[in-house]
């Protein structure tokens, strides 16, 4: 049993928004994460950081559901910014039951076990005050909230957390969630959101006593990364 995490499948199998438009290392990108997740068996564990399908309504986005169920394991599913299938929790777990999608959790407003400890985190958001909107800054505060219902939920259990957005990246930091994750006692902190040439610029290392990892597909080759054994 192992834990792994990638994000940022940004899957099209139900509209015609296929990321091998981009070319480089999203062409056949779909074959690549079938062979990324082969290494993986029925008892792992993958935590999906966010924009799964370019799906615009759940019924958009089946197609790209019943392919993540196919793959090998438990998921564990957050959202990201260009999630639009989204509306609700309540409402993805009763289209993942009424499609037979029995291997998908989500991660919003709560933690998961595994292993003992206790897998949290939201979707975060980008927000600067000398350049956000007001709406940024109403976006940024309620995902901060949804971050520490997650922590407080996982008691006194390690905990690992999970985002879509950095907390840091380039000259940008996110100070309320960096200070949350430090007082909470995280020490493992992984996200996705990055892509192409900007992963060479995304924080990967230690601040405030928390390793920060980017995960994102093409960051990653397509292959979920291992957390813990």
């Amino acid at each position: 049993m192992a834990l792994y995490a990638i994000g940022d499948l940004h899957l099209s199998l139900g509209c015609d928004k296929p990321m091998d438009v981009f070319g480089g290392r999203w062409t056949g990108y779909v074959d690549k994460l079938l062979a990324g997740f082969a290494a993986l068996g029925p008892e792992d564990t993958t935590v999906l950081c966010g924009d799964l399908s370019w799906g615009m309504s759940l019924e958009q986005a089946r197609e790209d559901f019943l392919f993540i169920e196919r793959l090998p394991g438990r998921k564990i599913v957050l959202k990201g910014n260009h999630d639009y299938w989204w509306s609700t929790a309540a409402k993805a777990r009763r289209f993942f039951e009424e499609n037979g999608i029995g291997s998908i959790e989500i991660l919003n407003n709560n933690c998961l076990e595994y292993g003992g400890a206790a897998i949290c985190g939201t979707r975060g958001w980008f927000y600067e005050e000398e350049r956000g909107t007001e709406h940024d800054k109403k976006i940024m505060l309620r995902e901060i909230g949804r971050l520490e219902t997650s922590l407080k939920a996982a008691g006194e259990r390690e905990k690992l957390v999970f985002l879509h957005y950095p907390p840091k990246f380039m000259g940008y930091e996110c100070p309320e969630i960096l200070e949350m994750l430090a007082r909470y006692g995280v020490r493992e902190c992984y996200y996705g959101h990055i892509h192409g040439k900007g992963c060479a610029a995304a924080f990967q290392g230690m601040k405030n006593g928390v390793q920060f990892r980017l995960v994102s597909a093409d960051s990653v080759n397509f292959a979920p990364v291992k957390v813990r054994d």
